[in-house]
Order: C-alpha cells, then structure tokens, then sequence
C-alpha cells in the first residue's frame, strides 16, 4: 500500500482488552504490530489502546465461577476502550471469550474479532477437519466455546485427558503466566500433543496466549501447529 493511500484511508484504532495475564498482552501487543511493520513498512505501527485489569482479580473470579462478574469487568473495560476510540476490539485471552457475549453488546457498534471463529476460519482454509485443543483447563473442558463453533464448521475438537488437562493447567498457571519457561514444560507439551495426533487429531491449536512459549509450527513434523495469538493478531489487523 503506497503511503498516501495509507493517509486516505487510516487504520481504525484497535482496542485490546489485555491483563489475561500480562504476559498474554505483550504478546499480543508484539504480533499486532509486527504484523502493522510488514504490511506497510516504514516507521508504521498498529493504532492501539489498551485496557488491562489486574489479572489476580480475574483468576479469583474464574475459581470461583463467577464469570458473570468477569463478564461485567471486561465489558466495562471494552466501554472504556469505545470510550477512547477504539473501533476493532479483540481479547487479548482465549478462556475469556467464554464472557464474548457480554463484551460484544458492550461494545457495538465496534466489532469485536472472535478468537473461536478466527481458528474456525483457519482450520476451514486448511482442510483440517479433526483439531487437537490446548489451553487452560476452562477452555478445553468448556463444552460451549470451541466445540459448537468448529462442528458447524466441520470440524472435530479432540482434548487432552484428564491428567493431561491438569499438568497444562499447572504449567500455565504456575509457570508460563509468570514467563517462565522450563525444559520440563517443553517436553510435556510435545508429548499430550502427539497423544492428540495418536487420537486422531489433524493439527493442534494453541488456545491459550502464552503456549505458543513452549510448542511452535514444525515441533510435530507435518502436523500444523496453530497458534490462536498469531492467528487472532493477524484477523484484528484485517479487521483494522
């Protein structure tokens, strides 16, 4: 895009509601505007605004299933962020779009770009119809969040065992939101997701921001491993 179509025709200003932890936000941050830098060159990057809630407050309320009020704290945010100017808002977090419903109405008429359906699209693109699912443990064991939407779609959700859920559950919150990365999380990770494959499974998401730290595209051979961060970045700069 030549510069002056770029002046003609400006970027709406992303809106990310970030916090889920600050870990998954900077990474967020980095792909978006990494993704702004190779499109247009030069000195761009992304419009953004950011809202960030204390995520210990969020993790409370996700113990204790209270995801009505998560929901109600992260559509006040995503009114702050319209507030602010934000036309494109995303979720800087996959279990989170378990409360998508209560941000969307928050925000219209803003868009609010869905993780689920972004690796709906994806998985659609690619022909893969059978898809192995990491993420935290709310996100694999919800029956409402990625399984409806893939299966009208096509496409088979496979999970992790029970065990298995548990020790991605661990490393995730014990480790990964803490941005500590060990050998120890590598190995786990390639050996549930090739017990996805044994299963079945076409190729594996990463449903969970930070997993993208401890397993990446060729880690499985020909297996694609796609990671829902890159994959939501990448849609809410479209969408922008």
């Amino acid at each position: 895009m030549a510069p002056a179509e770029v002046y003609r025709r400006p970027m709406r200003a992303i809106g990310l509601i970030g916090g889920m932890s600050w870990v998954s936000t900077e990474h967020y941050y980095r792909s978006i505007n990494l993704d702004v830098a190779t499109r247009l060159g030069g000195d761009h990057c992304a419009r953004l605004v950011l809202w960030q809630h204390d995520f210990a407050e969020i993790t409370a309320l996700q113990r204790a299933g209270d995801w009505d009020r998560a929901g109600a704290v992260l559509a006040d945010g995503g009114r702050a962020l319209v507030a602010a100017g934000a036309e494109v808002i995303g979720i800087a977090a996959n279990t989170m779009h378990l409360v998508a419903e209560p941000i969307r109405a928050a925000v219209e008429p803003a868009r609010l770009v869905h993780v689920v359906e972004v690796v709906r699209d994806e998985c659609v693109a690619r022909g893969i119809t059978r898809l192995g699912l990491f993420g935290t443990a709310y996100t694999m064991e919800s029956p409402g969040l990625y399984p409806p939407t893939l299966a009208a779609a096509g496409v088979e959700v496979i999970v992790p065992d029970a065990d298995d859920r548990a020790e991605i559950q661990r490393i995730t919150f014990e480790e990964l939101i803490r941005d500590e990365v060990t050998d120890a999380a590598r190995v786990t990770f390639h050996t549930v997701a090739s017990r996805l494959l044994d299963k079945g499974a076409d190729a594996v998401v990463l449903a969970c921001t930070e997993h993208g730290m401890l397993l990446t595209d060729g880690d499985l051979g020909s297996a694609a491993v796609l990671d829902s961060t890159v994959l939501h970045a990448r849609a809410l700069v479209d969408a922008a």
